[in-house]
């Protein structure tokens, strides 16, 4: 069974950066679109920054615009987040999500919590501090 694994969290100091990646074990993932999702201590999941297969569209929320890019690798079958210029209100947990059954909007995949992802990662802990 496909599942999604993530690595390169960590604990950085504000103004950092740090390269989340996104891989599939298990077997070869073949997805419609797939994003980092992040959760805050107290706070709800939030999309951050999706990306599409089919024309390589991508969506960021407004809080990482200009800092985060996402990026795939096909040949590996990796999606990365590259995070720059890191903030403390950048720490939580970062997951990745895939869709693979429908075809939709990358701001659909990224801001409507009820559109169901077909995978998730377990996720990993980026700590924003000095």
């Amino acid at each position: 069974q496909v599942q999604l694994v993530e690595s390169g969290g960590g604990l950085v100091q504000p103004g950092g950066s740090l390269r989340l990646s996104c891989a599939a074990s298990g077997g070869s993932l073949d997805y419609n679109t797939i994003g980092w999702f992040r959760q805050a201590p107290g706070k709800e999941r939030e999309g951050i920054s999706c990306i599409s297969s089919r024309d390589d569209s991508t969506y960021y929320a407004d809080s990482v615009k200009g800092r985060f890019t996402i990026s795939r690798d096909n040949a590996k079958n990796i999606v990365y987040l590259q995070m720059n210029s890191l903030k403390p209100e950048d720490t939580a947990v970062y997951y990745c999500a895939a869709n693979a059954f429908q075809i939709t909007t990358v701001e659909v995949m990224c801001l409507v919590p009820q559109f169901e992802k077909d995978y998730w990662g377990q996720g990993t802990q980026v700590t924003v501090s000095s």
